[in-house]
């Protein structure tokens, strides 16, 4: 396993001047598309050991939402038209003689993750769910048998993964505003803010400017007042988290579309804009540490719904950030780190093409240190089919990510 070994040449993210990062909340309609996505595949892994043994051959990454029409109002408004869900991929239908139910599968993982995540949606009435799931190709069928039969796991893709650490402090801020927005507990004594909140984090020097997007709920407001004291609530909110986050000077700015004098507001019946705003696609928010990093290497890959035991696309993204937070915090000197992970379809998920690992270190230079990273490295490689049961049992997740803040 040839693992590459570089310094990592440009400043620091928290070092450069200006950096922009960006979180969309569990109601923003690509977060949706992701969740559904990656809880049919935990349920096909689940039905798959159950009537099967192992889990088998599938790929559910393709969905993509509609946005229905709707009819907000104070005290009230409804939906016009529902919201639709396609939910595409590729499945394993048929294992031992026994029929895999994916129509009911997709609809109770779809309809409970909905009732669960979105206080002010009815998934029965508002939302029409659309199964596309297909049998997959021979030929990665094949390669997933194959694994199987063999207990060697082979990449059914040629792909990269990438993961960094620590975050900075811009990174950690949008990430605990946005997390506090959509605290479940929130919403209890907040009826009033959705789930569909975006928080856009900009850092100019040593000042943080945030904005962000709260879809607010029509039934738990009286009139346009009520909205501006609602909005003020989610920016006290905001501004409060972020300060106990950095000691940066933080300013924040909420639903800045609106304008009250024509009555445009960000005002919904359900709290997510695919109601009637906003389409949605799986892949298109979120990388796996829960935030979207320009200034970061990232990948297009997107990991909910692939498969956990061969599909790289999600196997490196998510070894790589683990690999890059064990090397931040075990390893002395070493302040920053970038990691990527190759892989090559048809060989071994633990023996990538190459890791190239792009440290800022203090102290020792990187050949004294290549021994302790090359021993992580290959701890964490070897981890790989732990991965599949901490996703399963819900120690990691699209919402569950042990991050190491900096």
């Amino acid at each position: 396993m040839p693992v590459s070994l570089n310094p990592l040449e440009s400043p620091r993210v928290a070092d450069q001047p200006v950096e922009i990062v960006e979180r969309k909340g569990r109601g923003h309609p690509d977060s949706i598309c992701d969740a559904l996505a990656e809880e049919l595949s935990l349920a096909l892994c689940r039905f798959y050991r159950t009537h099967c043994g192992l889990v088998m051959h599938h790929n559910v990454d393709k969905v993509l939402l509609s946005a229905g029409e709707s009819a907000p109002a104070f005290g009230g408004g409804k939906l016009v038209k529902p919201i639709e869900i396609f939910l595409s991929g590729r499945a394993t239908s048929v294992c031992d003689g026994i029929e895999v139910p994916l129509q009911q599968m997709i609809e109770d993982t779809a309809g409970a993750w909905l009732r669960r995540n979105l206080h002010a949606l009815d998934s029965d009435r508002d939302v029409k769910l659309h199964a596309r799931v297909r049998p997959g190709s021979p030929e990665l069928v094949e390669l997933f048998r194959r694994s199987s039969r063999t207990g060697v796991w082979l990449a059914n893709d040629t792909s990269c993964g990438v993961g960094y650490a620590p975050l900075s402090p811009l990174e950690t801020v949008v990430l605990a505003v946005e997390q506090a927005l959509t605290a479940p507990s929130l919403h209890a004594r907040e009826p009033a803010f959705g789930e569909d909140v975006k928080v856009m984090g900009l850092r100019r020097g040593s000042e943080i400017d945030l904005t962000v997007a709260c879809a607010l709920i029509g039934r738990h407001l009286t009139d346009a007042a009520d909205y501006m004291a609602a909005k003020d609530r989610i920016a006290a909110l905001a501004w409060e988290t972020a300060v106990r986050h950095t000691t940066m000077p933080v300013s924040v700015s909420v639903n800045t579309a609106d304008d009250p004098a024509t009555a445009s507001l960000y005002l919904t019946v359900t709290g997510t804009s695919a109601e009637a705003g906003d389409d949605g696609e799986a892949g298109r928010g979120n990388r796996i540490n829960g935030l979207i990093a320009p200034y970061r290497p990232m990948t297009m890959e997107s990991v909910a719904g692939k498969n956990p035991l061969t599909h790289v696309g999600k196997l490196y993204n998510i070894c790589a950030g683990l690999t890059a937070e064990r090397i931040v915090g075990e390893v002395p000197g070493i302040r920053a780190v970038n990691c990527f992970l190759l892989s090559r379809i048809g060989q071994r998920i633990d023996q990538p093409q190459i890791v190239d690992l792009r440290v800022a270190s203090e102290g020792a230079g990187l050949d004294n240190l290549r021994p302790n990273l090359e021993a992580i490295v290959r701890d964490e490689l070897q981890k790989l089919p732990q991965l599949a049961e901490d996703l399963l049992d819900g120690r990691l997740g699209l919402d569950r990510w042990p991050l190491r803040q900096g």
